[in-house]
């Protein structure tokens, strides 16, 4: 997916919210999805170390027309978005913190 491709870059609007000054991790997360609690904690926590990082979680079923743009399959899936909404990372299940602030090195 590249940059330019319009099903690779959010923008407020999509998101609900502004996007992170530096770079943005977006959680599409389910209610009954229990990985997702572990997941919206490690993203707040790292959001917090990193300064100019924003975090927001967006609820999959909420949000269908979305997830099928960006072909989420399964929750929760995160994206690594750079200053500009450009996806620059993805991966589906419960990320490791270390994992999480390896894939923002590629954002900021």
């Amino acid at each position: 997916m590249g940059a330019t491709d319009d099903a690779g870059r959010l923008t407020a609007a999509d998101l609900g919210g502004p996007l992170g000054e530096r770079a943005t991790l977006v959680q599409f997360s389910s209610a009954f999805c229990a990985p997702c609690r572990a997941t919206r904690r490690v993203l707040a926590e790292v959001s917090a170390m990193v300064e100019g990082v924003g975090h927001v979680e967006i609820d999959a079923e909420a949000h269908l027309g979305l997830v099928r743009r960006l072909r989420i399959e399964r929750t929760p899936t995160v994206l690594v978005l750079d200053a500009d909404g450009a996806v620059v990372r993805r991966a589906a299940g419960q990320p490791r913190r270390a994992d999480v602030i390896a894939a923002l090195g590629a954002a900021v």
